[in-house]
């Protein structure tokens, strides 16, 4: 009987030392928790870029390098690169001036020529690429919805000589580029992006025949249009051909078929 009593008596004092043990490691995440929600009140987290791995001095960014990690604002110095709209379309393609461990904030002293705001729009462009502006309204930039760092196709529409109609013109619609980014809208680009604005010039970041191109569309008076596409979509169609509004007229049927398809939709 009496080792039955020891037997319960130890049961009940292993059971309240387990509870006593977890009210007080309860306490103690209540405590911590506590501690880190002031911690963050008193020095909110920003999101900054940092590198997916270690990088050599001379290595060449690419997207697949970079991601955002949030850290606390305080410890940012004036070079910590932010994460703002673009900024890894803007990194991918700089070169390291040294090198830069995985996770920890990316300086613009990091890298070659360091931040663009330095050192202007010039040193945005990557090597073998060009930046050229050209002319838009509001209507043919999505109505100013257009941003640096965003992909837009462009358009041109030209008057050109009747092929049926002697002596006579006709408007001919062509897409000229595709998946094209966008580098500054007026006066800014993605690193002094404000909300708004209106804007008659956007420069377009181009391979130098494409700029040729551009060059060619406006002296010949046309008017250009900018498509505004998901930056993630980076398909081209490849079967592209001009458009009059004869072609139109016998397309119209086909165009629509074609769009509720892509929908997913039926056709009443």
């Amino acid at each position: 009987m009496k080792q039955k009593i020891i037997l319960a008596a130890s049961v009940i004092v292993g059971l309240l030392a387990a509870f006593l043990t977890r009210t007080y490691i309860a306490s103690r995440e209540r405590a911590v928790e506590e501690e880190l929600a002031q911690l963050n009140q008193r020095y909110p987290k920003v999101d900054v870029v940092v590198t997916t791995k270690d990088l050599a001095p001379g290595s060449t960014l690419k997207i697949d390098d970079l991601r955002v990690m949030a850290v606390p604002e305080n410890a940012l110095s004036s070079q910590t690169i932010r994460a703002t709209p673009g900024i890894g379309v803007r990194l991918a393609g700089r070169m390291l001036a040294m090198g830069v461990e995985a996770k920890r904030p990316l300086q613009w002293s990091d890298i070659e020529g360091g931040s663009p705001e330095a050192s202007g729009l010039a040193d945005q462009v990557k090597q073998g690429w060009r930046a050229i502006s050209v002319s838009v309204n509001g209507a043919a930039s999505v109505s100013n919805m257009v941003r640096p760092a965003d992909h837009v196709d462009v358009l041109g529409t030209f008057s050109l000589p009747s092929k049926t109609v002697p002596g006579a013109t006709e408007m001919v619609t062509r897409t000229l580029l595709q998946d094209v980014l966008v580098l500054a809208t007026g006066q800014q680009t993605a690193q002094s992006l404000s909300e708004g604005g209106n804007y008659s010039l956007v420069t377009l970041e181009v391979l130098p025949h494409e700029a040729e191109v551009l060059t060619f569309a406006e002296q010949m008076r046309g008017r250009l249009t900018l498509v505004l596409r998901n930056p993630n979509d980076q398909a081209s169609v490849k079967e592209l051909k001009d458009l009059d509004f004869s072609q139109i007229r016998a397309d119209l049927e086909a165009l629509n078929k074609r769009r509720q398809e892509k929908l997913g939709k039926r056709t009443w």
